[in-house]
């Protein structure tokens, strides 16, 4: 006998746009990206409309962007609410490189003065960013501001993290409404039944979208193969972070006895983990392309190049 968590995982794609992606219901969204965004009174966005999540470039041999979500508000400010499951190195890049998109959206033809509505790009992180290590906040906003004088010079480009797993509290602890919020993501798989404090709050609208057993077969079905696909990622990226170390702690040591302790184990480390890991992003690619995965998500999930996706297909 199956034995299922009552309630899908919100780290799975599937999970995540079951909950958040109603074009028809936005309450759910609305409520997340107002609570990161610390929005009171006035100020809350009060209408969100999807809009095309894959946006193309100019020219056809340039590279597309596929968002998770993409939204607007009654404002005409634009939202990238992106979700990433599993490390990716160059993350920051890549979520500056998707605000180009819907900057270029904005471009009038004919005469244009340049002016800019905001953009947000929101990352749901489930992991820890290296550059926050030393820091327990787990939301960060930034805009383009002065190095010297740290006020703002642009304030219509918004990047904003969210480091899931830096919230270590229990639910007796949380204290704010976006802590419900990272509570839920961190455990919604894993409760049985809806916490007290929520009943009656939107939050409570995400267990009822959640629960497994509500869902069309063809969704449960698709949800079982997604999440198969999320385990996978899981499991082979914490084992090429294992294996990675092990290694680069063996190569350092042997690098350090000819050019000195310590600059041969940092660098060989470093040169140990980025090979294991590559080497398992690699074969992860492999696995998705014999199930048939657009070549698109195998490069965003991976952060392999559009190349050596190509070439391990070929």
């Amino acid at each position: 006998m199956c034995i299922y968590e009552k309630y899908i995982n919100p780290f799975t794609d599937f999970g995540f746009k079951k909950i958040f992606g109603d074009r028809e219901d936005t309450s759910l969204l609305k409520s997340l990206i107002n609570d990161i965004l610390g929005l009171e009174g006035e100020d809350k966005i009060k209408k969100i409309t999807f809009k095309n999540g894959e946006l193309l470039p100019d020219s056809p041999t340039d590279r597309k962007a596929i968002f998770d979500l993409y939204c607007e508000d009654e404002k005409g400010s634009s939202f990238i609410v992106e979700l990433q499951k599993i490390y990716q190195k160059h993350f920051q890049s890549r979520a500056l490189y998707y605000t180009s998109f819907p900057i270029q959206e904005q471009a009038i033809r004919g005469s244009w003065d340049f002016s800019l509505t905001p953009i947000y790009f929101i990352g749901l992180l489930n992991f820890e960013v290296h550059k926050f290590r030393d820091s327990q906040a787990y939301l960060h906003h930034g805009k383009i501001t002065d190095i010297k004088t740290k006020e703002i010079m642009y304030d219509k480009l918004n990047m904003i993290y969210v480091e899931i797993p830096k919230l270590k509290k229990a639910k007796e602890e949380l204290n704010s409404h976006l802590e419900w919020w990272l509570y839920v993501f961190q455990n919604l798989n894993r409760l049985q039944e809806i916490p007290q404090a929520l009943k009656g709050d939107v939050i409570e609208k995400a267990f009822e979208k959640a629960e497994f057993i509500k869902l069309p077969k063809v969704e449960q079905d698709k949800y079982h193969k997604n999440l198969k696909v999320y385990r996978d990622l899981v499991n082979s990226f914490a084992t090429a972070d294992k294996e990675g170390h092990k290694r680069g702690v063996k190569e350092g040591m042997e690098k350090g006895i000819k050019q000195g302790i310590k600059k041969g184990l940092k660098k060989g480390i470093k040169q140990g983990i980025e090979k294991g890991i590559h080497k398992e992003k690699l074969e992860i690619a492999k696995n998705l392309l014999l199930s048939n995965m657009d070549i698109a998500f195998i490069v965003e999930v991976t952060g392999l190049s559009l190349k050596e996706i190509e070439q391990l297909k070929e």
